[in-house]
């Protein structure tokens, strides 16, 4: 860990308080999340001067939130490793609330008991369940999702035909980007199984044996019997396992399985450990529950996975085939909203979905439109700090652009900017609609936008989108609108100004 690091995560702690005014500290996939004793005697403007901290967003109930972006676990481990020595040496005010590094549930069940949450528990957890079982692994699909970019590049400039007799060499470029959405039901059963506090392996495993290969063997057995959906235009494969019905299907890229699997192996996995005794548990929860849970997936689980995520595409699907100009602008206009609440998860679990199942995806279209809207709002911010000479603002600005230009990550423009002055929303929702109608209009004789690949929409993952064209110029009028009006009529209240120019 660089000792920029280190003075920095100081500063933040010094700048929240010290060790003694901090009840809970988490992060999440770009910010550090307290939980304080007092929120008033926090020095914002002692953090805003830090380099790595690009904004931060006092919340109610004592909750206070700093933006760091894609260095915020590096950071979150300094600050762990800072509170762990006061507590050693006995820095910390023992007199205080004793200062704990919490899970995120732990911090969301504080949330919620003290009303600040929403008051329905199964509704946050729903959405908590969805997100967290995704957010970890969000650095490799984004890697994944850039190595895919760079074969669309090789590909539209005619350097190589993917499309067509593949070398060695690239057949084994194909599988490092492969790799990550063919075992993905594996990641994700091994991250939603540890966010219910059941062991992670055995939701891999359990995932892992519907996608061995002596499973995928069933489909030619000659006891097996093949069906064909006149209306999907698939052909289904049914086994019959100690002469019982099993369906057979492709699990590899499925997101829903893994998710209905794990909520059901946690009421299996509670109710062994409550009647196995302790000395046991080591040996026979894991056998039963592989026992109970690999049939029940195979037969009953998987088909039910499969059958909601295939139907949940079609609708969207049917609604972007009978209303193309509709979609393509309403995606953009809903994101906004979704993305601060973090009901977005069900879509990106659809996109993967779609490319799963239909081979291609056509949500990620509009829904870059948003980015670049987000991303053009902030460049807007980000000009208007360079006329005005305003370093904490050019900093926090220039460091949420390059997050989204280069990463397609929006969190940093979202808690750092957006969220935190009243007039840029208008400004952004303008260039979503903008962006949107434009999408629509010229995508209106292809039908949509659509992509093969799970792709984080950035500047480097254009070409995985088909037409390119068509997507380019939407996500520049999305990107541009929002810049100028920004730029022309401010992106702060008069009060904000004032309160800002202090």
């Amino acid at each position: 860990m660089s000792k920029d690091i280190q003075s920095s995560a100081a500063k933040i702690l010094e700048g929240i308080g010290g060790v003694g005014n901090i009840k809970f500290l988490t992060c999440c996939a770009t910010r550090l999340r307290f939980e304080l004793n007092d929120n008033s005697i926090v020095d914002k403007a002692a953090l805003d001067a830090i380099p790595e901290v690009m904004g931060c967003v006092p919340q109610s109930g004592e909750r206070y939130q700093i933006v760091v972006g894609g260095g915020v676990a590096t950071m979150h481990s300094a600050l762990q490793q800072l509170i762990e020595n006061s507590k050693a040496s006995g820095g910390a005010d023992n007199t205080k609330t004793e200062t704990k590094a919490a899970s995120n549930d732990d911090v969301k069940a504080s949330l919620r008991s003290s009303g600040v949450r929403g008051k329905v528990a199964w509704v946050d957890g729903f959405f908590e369940y969805l997100s967290d079982s995704f957010r970890p692994i969000l650095g490799i699909l984004l890697g994944a999702s850039l190595i895919i970019a760079l074969c669309a590049v090789l590909d539209a400039l005619h350097i190589v035909d993917f499309r067509g007799e593949k070398s060695a060499g690239w057949v084994f470029v194909d599988a490092m980007w492969h790799s990550v959405f063919y075992f993905l039901p594996i990641m994700v059963a091994y991250n939603a199984s540890k966010k219910l506090k059941v062991d992670p392996w055995l939701g891999a495993a359990i995932m892992g044996a519907l996608m061995t290969p002596d499973f995928q063997k069933l489909t030619s057995l000659a006891s097996t019997t093949s069906i064909k959906d006149a209306t999907l235009g698939t052909v289904s494969h049914v086994a019959h396992v100690f002469g019982l019905p099993m369906q057979l299907n492709d699990y590899s890229g499925n997101v829903f399985v893994p998710l209905i699997m794990v909520a059901v192996l946690a009421l299996v996995y509670r109710f062994l450990k409550k009647i196995i005794p302790d000395n046991l548990h080591m040996v026979f929860v894991p056998f039963l529950s592989l026992i109970i849970m690999i049939p029940l997936t195979a037969f009953l689980i998987g088909p039910l996975g499969v059958w909601i995520g295939t139907y949940l595409g079609l609708g969207l699907a049917w609604l972007n085939t009978h209303a193309p100009f509709v979609f393509a602008i309403l995606i953009p206009l809903l994101y906004p909203f979704l993305v601060p609440l973090g009901l977005h998860w069900p879509l990106n679990a659809l996109m993967l979905m779609n490319i799963q199942t239909l081979g291609y995806d056509f949500i990620q279209g509009p829904m870059g439109v948003w980015n670049f809207a987000c991303f053009g709002a902030t460049a807007g911010v980000l000009l208007i700090s360079l006329r005005e000479k305003d370093a904490t603002m050019r900093q926090t600005a220039s460091g949420a652009l390059a997050a989204g230009l280069f990463g397609g990550i929006s969190e940093p423009s979202l808690y750092g900017i957006h969220l935190r002055f009243k007039k840029v929303y208008p400004r952004l929702l303008a260039g979503c609609l903008a962006g949107g109608v434009t999408l629509a209009v010229l995508s209106s004789m292809y039908g949509s936008v659509k992509t093969q690949a799970f792709a984080f929409t950035s500047l480097l993952t254009i070409p995985v989108f088909h037409p390119m064209w068509i997507y380019a110029v939407s996500i520049a009028v999305a990107f541009v609108v929002p810049m100028v009006l920004i730029v022309l009529f401010d992106y702060r209240t008069a009060e904000e100004k004032a309160e800002h120019k202090e």
